[in-house]
């Protein structure tokens, strides 16, 4: 990659995440590591760095709106890694990650739509191998945490030839809330697939982000949602919203890397509720109040009510709110030999907030400073697929938990 003028551009820094982004990467990254604030405000940008600590200050300001396409051209020209939190990203996002594609910058997102990573897939993959630009989605709560794990279990398992994976399944537990970009990219999403019904199927489809979809085994894949749970330990579960995105990005650095979990990867995921009667009640609430808040999303008029009660794009709760959040997933898995392990991913802060940034800062970092050490890949890639063991080691000294025993 010929010399850019920056290393690291934070696009989207005057939004919620953004600026906690700018934030986190003012303390994490090495002082000499060239980086820029970008939006497509000058005046917003620039109270953004006057409230970064004294260090990040000097940063320049990078003015580009997505819509308009030359203006996002120079932005990518102009970097080495992009780091975008813009979203919903079907909306925003796919002239920046087409421009990045082309012009071989590295690029990391937090989006958690499975239209707008199909879409960008489709039309990214091919110019970004020849590019040698790696595109990596999902590189925050969605959807690090599950594809780390899932890779780490993987590798546990190789090194001590018990097969590959076959039952996997990963409970959640968190404490926190839904950022205002969360629910509008979820939003976004419902309404895309109100207008095309044949949508649907795409979002249903468990291999939906496969690179090929007719190479995928025939191997049946857990239900993204249904009825409340009891597991034989007397712990209940209920549907987790998040797992109709997360398995596919699983799915898929499954696939881009050969099939290397196993041929025979069954992966879901679920909300740890409780124990007892409490735990019971628990389940039958979350599960009822997603089935509601999908059901209300996808009507007109309910949804116009759901958006005066729901936070807005660009809000967030408040810093002891954000520290006081927490997720830990525990994954159990079985390979072909029998063999069962467990990986544990956990870190403090509100998962969608503070832990989010922490995560798409060191995946960012990951692209900027540890290229020799990432897997050699280019194209449309996922956390696991392109940053690999490095991210886990670099989560790991950021505070978090990445872990895996045998059972």
């Amino acid at each position: 990659m010929p010399d850019r003028e920056h290393d690291l551009v934070v696009y989207g820094a005057s939004g919620f995440v953004g600026e906690l982004l700018a934030a986190y990467l003012a303390g994490a990254a090495p002082a000499d590591l060239r980086i820029a604030l970008g939006g497509r405000s000058r005046e917003k940008l620039e109270a953004v760095r006057s409230r970064l600590p004294a260090a990040a200050r000097d940063w320049p300001l990078v003015v580009a709106d997505s819509r308009d396409p030359a203006a996002i051209a120079a932005l990518a020209e102009s970097t080495r890694v992009l780091a975008t939190t813009v979203g919903p990203y079907a909306r925003y996002g796919l002239p920046v990650v087409e421009a990045c594609a082309r012009a071989g910058t590295h690029y990391a997102d937090l989006t958690g739509e499975v239209l707008f990573a199909r879409d960008a897939i489709a039309r990214t993959d091919a110019p970004a191998r020849e590019s040698g630009a790696r595109i990596v989605h999902a590189c925050g709560f969605d959807s690090v945490p599950s594809d780390l794990a899932v890779l780490l279990l993987a590798e546990c398992a190789r090194a001590d030839d018990a097969g590959g994976l076959t039952d996997v399944r990963l409970v959640a537990t968190v404490k926190g809330g839904f950022s205002g970009g969360t629910i509008d990219s979820l939003r976004a999403q419902v309404e895309a697939v109100g207008l095309d019904r044949s949508l649907r199927e795409v979002v249903g489809d468990p291999f939906a982000l496969s690179p090929d979809r007719n190479a995928e085994p025939s191997t049946r894949q857990p239900a993204d949602a249904g009825p409340p749970s009891r597991d034989s330990d007397g712990r209940w579960t209920a549907p987790f919203v998040m797992a109709s995105f997360n398995t596919r990005i699983v799915r898929r650095s499954n696939a881009v890397q050969d099939w290397s979990y196993g041929r025979g990867l069954r992966y879901g995921e679920v909300m740890a509720a409780g124990r007892g009667i409490s735990g019971a009640a628990t389940a039958v609430a979350v599960t009822a109040g997603l089935a509601g808040a999908l059901g209300a999303m996808s009507f007109g008029p309910t949804r116009a009510l759901l958006d005066r009660v729901l936070p807005a794009p660009g809000t967030g709760p408040d810093e002891a709110t954000r520290e006081r959040g927490w997720f830990r997933m525990e994954v159990d898995a079985t390979t072909e030999s029998g063999r069962r392990y467990r990986a544990t991913a956990a870190g403090k802060g509100d998962p969608g907030y503070k832990a989010t940034a922490v995560m798409l800062g060191e995946s960012a970092l990951a692209l900027a400073l540890d290229g020799e050490r990432l897997p050699d890949r280019a194209g449309s890639l996922t956390p696991a697929s392109a940053l690999g063991t490095v991210l886990a080691d670099r989560l790991r000294a950021a505070g978090h938990e990445y872990t895996v025993t045998a059972v």
